[in-house]
């Protein structure tokens, strides 16, 4: 039986708690074949985000292109990409592959508080990757950005998402983890709105959250789950990570080693 494959397209964590290193960590635990375009090589930690080297925007084509080329993925993620000459760059090649199943986690202020993307590029990367995308995944504060809407409430959640999925002809899964609610989600897509019901986890080892939730459902939409199945299961895997409680740094802790303790959640993910 030939293995699914998915593609994460973000900035390098050298502290191995988000960015590349947790998306291959997850889609690995997840079953599938893992792939990485690096859009940045970052130096950081749980705590902040000390530089960033960006890729070229041809050395960028060329890792695309060369994953395309060889080993066609069945899903992609999107994570961080920091300039609009590289997301531009992005958009071309998923265009030009006809990528499928792809879902954008739009990473605009890393966990610690961090800028990770330019402010030119906020513009470039709604015009040009939500129209592309299958899902986008935006957190309270994104969807604010994306929308133009305060969101104060569950039904401001549902405007917003609505307003983002007709606009850009995609689905959203708006993420209501910043004081709206107990960790509810909701999952917008062929004008239905559903909602995922969390459970509010007291854990400060959070770093890397986002990444592991859009590269969890990538993995679960290269494996043929719908997307309403593929988002449940993503749910589901990072709850049980979250509840493992590990602890590794002096910071918040880089949750995502978490993942590779293969306990309960992480085989039933396969």
């Amino acid at each position: 039986m030939k293995m699914k494959t998915a593609l994460t397209i973000a900035g390098s964590d050298c502290s191995g708690g988000a960015g590349i290193q947790a998306d291959l960590k997850t889609m690995t635990m997840n079953g599938v074949y893992a792939m990485s375009a690096i859009t940045a090589l970052t130096a950081q930690n749980t705590t902040g985000v000390r530089a960033i080297q960006e890729s070229t925007p041809n050395f960028l084509k060329q890792q695309l292109d060369a994953v395309f080329e060889d080993i066609y993925p069945d899903a992609v993620k999107i994570g961080m990409v920091a300039s609009s000459e590289l997301i531009r760059v992005i958009a071309d090649r998923l265009k030009f592959y006809g990528a499928k199943n792809v879902v954008v986690d739009p990473v605009m202020v890393a966990t610690s508080g961090s800028a990770l993307l330019k402010n030119d590029a906020v513009k470039t990367l709604i015009e040009e990757l939500l129209p592309v995308s299958t899902l986008v995944t935006p957190n309270i504060p994104e969807a604010q950005v994306i929308s133009g809407l305060t969101i104060e409430s569950k039904e401001d959640m549902v405007t917003a998402a609505k307003q983002i999925g007709d606009n850009y002809h995609c689905a959203v899964l708006l993420k209501g983890g910043h004081s709206i609610n107990d960790a509810n989600d909701l999952l917008y897509a062929n004008e239905e709105p559903v909602w995922f019901e969390g459970k509010r986890i007291d854990n400060p080892n959070t770093h890397g959250t986002g990444c592991t939730l859009s590269s969890a459902i990538a993995s679960n939409l290269a494996k043929g789950f719908t997307l309403v199945e593929s988002v449940k299961r993503a749910k589901d895997y990072i709850s049980g990570a979250l509840a493992a409680m590990l602890d590794l740094g002096k910071g918040s802790g880089p949750m995502n080693h978490a993942f590779d303790l293969q306990g309960e959640y992480a085989k039933e993910a396969r």
